[in-house]
């Protein structure tokens, strides 16, 4: 009996990692998430340390694992200890999902793929839409587009990014979402079969991304005025900010931006953008004014 696999994957800032935590708490079955890393989902209970993964318990059954080895040896190891009925793995916003696929045919007898979601953000796709190669991969992957943040979109640009989307992948359905709410239903059992060929890799530098750390207290107003500030520079921040009020998960994509009370240790944040390592010197030193 193989293990059903799921890939999720989209555009950096399309909503993955709320759609994550969505199915955690709706799907009653034990579900193992694979994640490149899993700081964004809140953890507080004991991790494993394995040899090709970390796993958290989240209890109910259900794990968060990080990928400390190879892929398919993460996956086995998921196995063996956990034996989840599913497995979720979510790529990286950069990430191309046919190499995933081939790796999922070839290297793992233990599992079969259910299917593809790719999340889009209705938003992004209205204020950026120019469709880069990664994301033209990641659309015409799909089995399911969850076109997620549809409220912030009039019902004509709806329709347009619809149409594009179709163009691009005339078979995967496509689902309306706000916040990645969806019935979990609509995302398992596909079982779609495909034989992926060796991928072509095109690797493109598209995004370059720097972290910064602080100990640090933020004074909340100025950094409300940072993040308002940071449209023309970055398109995706994510993190982990501390005001004196307590710490706040942080979510900036494509100039819109909000703040979630959050358990966490101290101020950790990521920025990713095209070509911005050239600005990381201002723009560090912007968020800095805001520290006391």
């Amino acid at each position: 009996m193989r293990t059903p696999l799921t890939i999720i994957t989209g555009p950096l800032g399309s909503g993955k990692t709320t759609l994550l935590r969505h199915i955690l708490e709706t799907v009653p079955r034990k579900i193992a998430i694979l994640m490149n890393e899993f700081g964004e989902i809140a953890i507080d209970t004991k991790i494993i340390q394995g040899k090709n993964v970390q796993i958290a318990d989240l209890g109910g059954g259900c794990v968060c694992c990080s990928l400390l080895g190879e892929f398919e040896a993460a996956v086995n190891e998921i196995i063996d200890t956990v034996n989840p009925d599913i497995i979720v793995v979510e790529t990286t916003g950069v990430a191309e999902p046919d190499a995933l696929v081939f790796d999922i045919q070839e290297s793992l007898p233990k599992v079969r793929l259910d299917g593809i979601i790719t999340v889009i953000d209705a938003d992004g796709m209205v204020k950026y839409p120019s469709i880069g190669h990664t994301v033209r991969m990641q659309i015409e992957a799909a089995d399911i587009i969850l076109l997620n943040k549809v409220d912030l979109v009039s019902q004509r640009e709806l329709q347009a990014v619809e149409e594009k989307l179709s163009s691009l992948n005339e078979i995967a359905s496509i689902v309306h979402t706000q916040r990645g709410q969806v019935d979990p239903d609509l995302l398992f059992g596909i079982g779609r079969e495909r034989i992926q060929a060796p991928p072509h890799h095109i690797h493109q530098l598209e995004f370059e991304s720097f972290s910064y750390n602080s100990p640090r207290t933020f004074h909340r107003q100025c950094f409300e005025e940072f993040a308002n500030s940071l449209e023309t520079d970055v398109y995706r921040a994510k993190g982990f900010v501390r005001f004196s009020e307590g710490i706040y998960l942080f979510n900036f994509v494509a100039g819109r931006w909000d703040l979630e009370p959050f358990v966490q240790e101290a101020t950790e944040l990521v920025f990713i953008g095209k070509n911005l390592l050239q600005r990381k010197v201002e723009i560090l030193n912007r968020l800095k004014l805001c520290e006391y």
